[in-house]
């Protein structure tokens, strides 16, 4: 029997011994009396149970129900009220998972979930199921193979609170009647094979070379048209064409160590000068030590 024996029935038991002793010795009262209050306190010692602060418990008498009783200290029919359970009221955690299982798209699964639920009714967990924990359980375990069937791979994966929330209304509904309601359902972790892994994976790099394209084509589209407008800009105006050009050639040559050739067809039409413009500035651009001797 639940909550026996405890405290309270030990002291009953106790005071039983207790009074039977002075009865019998008639140190404090008759015998009769002693022995009668003995008998009496022995009886309450099988009457009393106590209940945790979070238990309730299932009162049957000779097979019947008859009431909730708890938390703390509550009263039985001694040899005829049995206590036959007692109902934790607080949440509760079930680990279920589903193995192998298939999606809608056929690939083979494994999901691991956590459910957190809560007697309501302690009643009807006691008596309209055998076992209420084992129950919700496998309630949740077939639940969760059933979600997955009507799932594909993809969904599966990137709507995770979607299909919490799915399998949280239907486990709700298998396991309402037993008075029990769920708090929240947990996905933890979905495993697929190793080699659709890879595939996934191959696919992924594929998928993000292809946007490095795209951005890259994009690029030299932009770059085209900047070229066009700069061109559009220079169409007319030689003389900002050659300074773009000079200025050009100067930020080549100003690098050390750094010669440019350039035919003398660009020099003309530059203006520098002819051959001794271009001397100049490969001078003015060439270390020290490359200069011709006897250059200042």
């Amino acid at each position: 029997m639940y909550g026996f024996p405890n405290i309270v029935t030990f002291l009953f038991w106790l005071a039983a011994c207790l009074a039977g002793a002075a009865g019998g010795n008639n140190i404090l009262m008759p015998p009769p009396v002693g022995i009668g209050l003995g008998v009496v306190l022995f009886l309450a010692g099988f009457s009393a149970r106590v209940a945790d602060q979070w238990q309730r418990a299932i009162v049957l008498r000779l097979g019947r129900f008859t009431g909730i009783r708890g938390p703390g200290l509550f009263w039985v029919a001694p040899f005829i009220d049995q206590v036959k359970v007692m109902i934790d009221m607080r949440v509760l955690t079930s680990s279920f998972k589903a193995e192998q299982t298939l999606t809608r798209d056929t690939v083979p699964v494994n999901v691991d979930g956590v459910l957190f639920w809560q007697v309501m009714d302690p009643a009807r967990a006691a008596l309209d199921v055998q076992d209420f924990t084992t129950a919700v359980g496998w309630a949740a375990q077939t639940a969760l193979r059933d979600l997955i069937g009507r799932t594909t791979l993809a969904d599966l994966l990137k709507g995770r609170e979607a299909m919490e929330q799915a399998l949280k209304e239907m486990i709700q509904l298998r396991i309402a009647a037993w008075g029990v309601t769920v708090q929240s359902v947990e996905m933890r972790d979905v495993v697929i094979p190793e080699d659709l892994q890879e595939a996934m994976s191959r696919e992924a790099q594929a998928e993000r070379e292809k946007n490095a394209r795209v951005i890259l084509g994009q690029a030299e589209l932009l770059i085209a048209q900047q070229f066009a407008d700069a061109g559009r800009v220079y169409e007319g105006r030689p003389i900002g064409l050659h300074l773009r050009a000079m200025n050009i050639l100067y930020e080549g040559l100003k690098e050390r160590g750094a010669i440019m050739v350039v035919p003398s067809s660009a020099v003309e039409s530059m203006s520098l000068g002819g051959l001794s413009g271009l001397a100049a500035l490969g001078r003015e651009g060439l270390p020290s030590e490359a200069k011709p001797p006897g250059a200042q």
